[in-house]
Formats: structure tokens, C-alpha cells, sequence
């Protein structure tokens, strides 16, 4: 199960994500979206769970829950949205 993680601190490692939640069972990966053009994390992630009650328990868990200072907003991932693609066109 794909879980989006909002609200993360800046300065939180990967591993410290990874780690929050293998408290409540296995995680396959845990990965922060960064900004293209500065390098830094946008301040949100995913973590990939492969049992969907062991996702469930960390999402129930977690959701407003104080992660490195910061309290954190954990559900299930939506589907990305299609959305066009850049540019001007006529």
C-alpha cells in the first residue's frame, strides 16, 4: 500500500522516515518528492507498505502525530491526477 506523509521537517532523513513507520511492520521504501530546481524536499514523501493491515496500523498510528518537530498528516496515497504538460501551446 502507497501512504502519502505530509507536513515532513526539512531536514528529515529518509531513514528516519523509514524508521517511524517499520514500528509498525515492513517497509518495502520510503522516499521524500524534491524540488527539481533547489535540491530540498518539498516537505511531503510516500512509504510503500506491502501488507495493507500492517499500512493501515501505521496510518492510524501516525496521522497527527509529531514527526522531528512537526505534526504530520499520514493517509492513504491517491492516484496522481493527469495533468498537462507544460508549455504554451496554440
Amino acid at each position: 500500500m502507497n501512504i502519502y506523509v505530509g507536513n515532513l521537517a526539512y531536514k528529515m532523513s529518509e531513514e528516519e522516515l523509514r524508521s517511524a513507520f517499520e514500528a509498525y511492520g515492513t517497509v518495502d521504501s520510503a522516499r521524500f518528492v524534491i524540488d527539481r530546481e533547489t535540491g530540498r524536499s518539498k516537505g511531503f514523501g510516500f512509504v510503500e507498505m506491502p501488507v495493507k493491515e500492517e499500512a493501515m496500523a501505521a496510518i492510524e498510528g501516525l496521522n497527527g502525530t509529531e514527526l522531528n518537530g512537526r505534526t504530520v498528516t499520514v493517509n492513504e496515497a491517491r492516484p496522481r491526477e493527469e495533468r498537462p504538460r507544460g508549455g504554451f501551446r496554440k
